[in-house]
């Protein structure tokens, strides 16, 4: 996908399958899939990790990374017993008789092999994924299930954790099946795996709660229960499978100070005090890369947010509900409009289609989707006069450890990307500071990178 290469290439030297440390009454009962899950069958998996620097000083190099490794799979065991349903695979339940149809995709921990670790090497240097201008192509092979949709997770694990050597770092890098969990369910198993590692390397022996169990209890809308009736009878009705186009990837940097400033702009242009940081960044970002696609005045564009939709249902979902609690938001405007006006202009029309929605346009959807139930497309989705922005700057990405500190860089793999895609991680400074990888062709990344206006938000 990217146009960067590197010669070198990822090998894989071992594998492990790894089942819960321990087994309970209803681990092998089917999880029911609800609406936000079931729509996701043909995204890609959900893939991110963490570049870190071996320790400067190691008792006996010979033996870290296997030390590291059976700690890994030990502490993800532990792990796998509160996030159970990452140790199944998907299962498709269907019977037919007569005018009787029957056609739903279930989670199933029944004689599931388990999650998948993975040992492989990478003959490079930290500085060889991290000095490149454009996130080198290689990255993408520091994850598994490349290419794969969620619907592959009826025969390859839903999750798996690669780990992968380089001379003088490690590359730890989840893939996980995206109708499982999103970007916040995601993060709170990653920082679970690494709780737990912490405890057992540090020689705790009660390892059976954690800080901030999962809630693991599908949500369905109002009275309705799964299972979920799909108007399908093969999947070769609705598997779909998006090849994204040659993109390069940048990380573009802004410091809590260049926020704070970009903030206080889209404040005084609109006249307000509500919008927030992180508006004011994607309506910049919205701008920008409208302004280097040099599309017609009369075009339609729009940006689209992720939205966390636990905190936004009445009553609200836990926090740590595990499993899909995510939409979009979408702004839109015409490019003239969009670039007629000021920043302020563009952060206050997102910042009205965050504050709009609302649990009650959340339960409609979830109950039109009972109706008529639809899988998502990422090729239908995919808006070439759009911008997307997903994933979250609040994410706790750089407080996973694993016994060698603080992460380098937070990257991503090639999952769920196209031109437009800019995917949002925490600053590895902290104080507020937000990274940005955006996605786009060569000719757009170059007219971006000469934008004033973007580049004067840019922290070098």
């Amino acid at each position: 996908m990217a146009v960067s290469t590197l010669s070198s290439s990822v090998k894989i030297v071992s594998d492990w399958f790894v089942r819960p440390n321990r087994i309970f009454p209803g681990f092998d009962l089917p999880i029911h899939l609800p609406p936000w899950d079931m729509a996701m069958l043909n995204a890609n998996y959900v893939q991110c990790g963490l570049l870190f620097a071996k320790p400067a000083e190691v008792a006996n190099p010979e033996t870290f990374m296997p030390s590291l490794l059976d700690n890994l799979r030990h502490s993800l065991s532990l792990t796998l017993v509160h996030f159970y349903p990452l140790a199944g695979r998907l299962a498709t339940l269907q019977s037919e008789d007569g005018d009787d149809h029957f056609y739903t995709v279930c989670i199933s921990c029944k004689d599931s092999p388990g999650a998948r670790l993975v040992y492989a090497t990478l003959d490079m240097t930290v500085s060889d994924i991290l000095s490149p201008t454009y996130v080198p192509v290689v990255v993408q092979s520091l994850f598994d299930h490349h290419k794969a949709i969620n619907h592959d997770g009826h025969t390859q694990s839903l999750l798996t954790v690669q780990v992968t050597e380089l001379e003088d770092g490690v590359f730890i890098g989840c893939s996980m099946n995206h109708c499982v969990v999103d970007g916040t369910s995601y993060w709170h198993f990653f920082n679970a795996f690494s709780e737990i590692f912490q405890a057992f390397t540090g020689g705790k022996t009660d390892l059976n709660e954690i800080s901030c169990p999962p809630v693991l209890e599908r949500w369905f809308p109002g009275n309705m229960k799964g299972p979920i009736n799909l108007p399908f009878r093969d999947a070769g009705e609705f598997v779909d499978r998006f090849e994204a186009p040659v993109l390069q990837e940048r990380i573009f940097h802004f410091s809590a100070e260049s926020l704070a400033a970009l903030k206080a702009r889209a404040n005084r242009e609109a006249e307000t005090s509500k919008i927030s940081s992180f508006q004011s960044l994607c309506a910049l970002g919205w701008r920008s890369m409208t302004r280097a696609r040099k599309f017609p005045e009369q075009q339609a564009t729009g940006c689209r947010l992720s939205a966390n939709n636990r905190h936004r249902l009445e009553p609200p979902l836990s926090p740590v509900y595990f499993g899909n609690a995510l939409s979009t938001v979408r702004a839109s405007a015409t490019v003239g409009e969009l670039l007629g006006n000021d920043l302020g202009w563009a952060a206050w029309k997102l910042h009205l289609a965050v504050v709009n929605h609302t649990s009650e346009g959340l339960i409609t959807w979830n109950e039109n989707w009972f109706k008529n139930p639809v899988i998502y497309k990422l090729g239908e989705m995919f808006d070439p006069f759009s911008v997307m922005f997903g994933s979250s700057p609040r994410f706790n990405k750089y407080g996973n450890e694993f016994g060698m500190g603080k992460a380098l860089a937070a990257r991503s793999g090639y999952a769920n990307k196209f031109d437009g895609k800019v995917t949002a991680y925490p600053g590895r400074e902290g104080g507020g500071s937000i990274d940005l990888e955006i996605c786009l062709p060569a000719a757009t990344m170059a007219a971006l990178e000469n934008d004033a206006e973007f580049m004067a938000a840019v922290t070098v």
